[in-house]
């Protein structure tokens, strides 16, 4: 019976408690007020004095493909729009683009820049948390088409639309013409390669052409040699048979002279030379021997001899002699060897000629007009915010209400507390 009545007692207690504590605070509720006052003021005087933060996006997305024909037609660069588009977004991300550009353009930073105070310093301090690049995947999220988005945040006084428009503009053309530089590189190096090559196609040529001319006057002149030393051994030849015919003649004329064989006779006219013939006579003789050559008898011997003593030349005895004449005579110039040295356009007869002169045409006349495609297309310009993303003016002075509010309570309750435990001890 005794546990009821006691918690009946404790509950009276501790409402009583209450009670005198909410009497207490509504006494006190001038402290609560003035704190939450001075609280309010000092959020309302931050959000009047606190340099106002703005934000301005601005995304750019890939070009169509057909807007890059022009420069991947060329054969020597080939960039796709999303692969143009990364370019973009690595250039934007950049440190070193960026800081080109203010420098650049240093009146955008001029309103935070300090008297005497280098524009690396304001830039540093700018781009710690100005800049932010969002890339959006179509894969994960609602958009149909890959973009790059770019905010920046930026104080009161900066023109921060201008800083998006021009930064991107900056980065876009930038891009391009880093593009062009390269293109015009490729193209450099490669005429350069063709006309090494054309030249090392030339040298080759030449050099083949004069091992072909060296090689076909080499022939010639061996076979000329040949033909000379063909020609010397044939008219020593008949130079040395003239003189054993003159020999042989000799002989036969001793013979002649002897058998006393004056004219020409035979054999068996010799043995009957001493017979009388009576009427007219037809002699024929068959034999299988060789008629020994003082029949001819002693004065046509003399007569071949003395002929034969005066010749000068044995050249129209031997036909061979008449074929190597006209040999040497044709060797005399070597045509093929002469066309080749007459040559003036070696380019003409070289391979694949045709097909480097093209190309070098081609690369020389190639001009890529820049001006007529872009890396990135602006899908969202940027536009001047409708206000300020910093102060938060009335979270600010709801969170002072709401801190200078708890703060008075809190003083209340300790004064309160105090001023309790001083009237105990009396």
């Amino acid at each position: 019976m005794n546990i009821p009545v006691t918690t009946i007692d404790e509950s009276r207690h501790e409402v009583v408690e209450v009670k005198e504590l909410i009497n207490g605070l509504w006494d006190q509720r001038a402290i609560v007020l003035l704190f939450t006052a001075l609280t309010v003021t000092a959020a309302i005087a931050y959000t009047v004095w606190a340099t106002p933060e703005y934000e301005v996006e601005t995304s750019i997305r890939p070009v169509a493909m057909a807007d890059l024909d022009e420069l991947n037609e060329s054969g020597l660069y080939k960039i796709l729009p999303k692969d143009a588009l990364t370019r973009v977004g690595s250039s934007m991300q950049s440190y070193d683009v960026r800081l080109k550009f203010f420098k650049a353009n240093p009146q955008f930073l001029a309103p935070l820049q300090a008297p005497g105070q280098p524009i690396e310093e304001t830039f540093e301090k700018f781009n710690e948390k100005a800049f932010l690049i969002d890339r959006v995947d179509p894969q994960k999220s609602t958009s149909l088409t890959e973009t790059i988005g770019l905010s920046l945040r930026y104080p009161k006084g900066v023109d921060g639309v201008g800083i998006v428009r021009e930064f991107t503009n900056y980065v876009l053309k930038s891009e391009k013409e880093k593009i062009s530089t390269s293109l015009k590189t490729l193209i450099a190096n490669r005429i350069t390669q063709l006309d090494k090559k054309l030249e090392s196609k030339k040298s080759t040529y030449e050099a083949e052409k004069d091992s072909k001319i060296a090689n076909l006057l080499e022939k010639d002149r061996l076979k000329k040699q040949l033909l000379q030393d063909e020609l010397k051994a044939l008219r020593q030849q008949l130079q040395s048979r003239r003189q054993n015919r003159i020999k042989e003649l000799d002989e036969a004329i001793v013979i002649a002279k002897k058998l006393g064989i004056v004219k020409p006779t035979t054999p068996s006219a010799l043995g009957d030379g001493d017979q009388a013939h009576q009427g007219s006579m037809i002699r024929t003789e068959v034999n299988n021997q060789k008629i020994p050559l003082y029949f001819l008898g002693q004065a046509a011997l003399e007569a071949e001899r003395a002929t034969l003593e005066t010749r000068r030349s044995d050249d129209f005895t031997e036909p061979r002699i008449d074929e190597i004449q006209k040999e040497l005579s044709l060797l005399t110039v070597n045509r093929e060897a002469a066309l080749l040295k007459e040559r003036d356009s070696p380019e003409l007869f070289l391979k694949d000629f045709a097909d480097i002169r093209g190309e070098l045409t081609h690369l020389k006349q190639m001009n890529v007009d820049f001006d007529q495609f872009d890396l990135g297309l602006v899908d969202k310009d940027a536009t001047e915010p409708q206000g300020p993303i910093k102060p938060k003016k009335a979270l600010i002075v709801g969170f002072g209400l709401i801190f200078g509010f708890i703060l008075g309570m809190g003083i209340a309750i300790l004064r309160r507390a105090i001023l309790s435990f001083h009237s105990a001890r009396r």
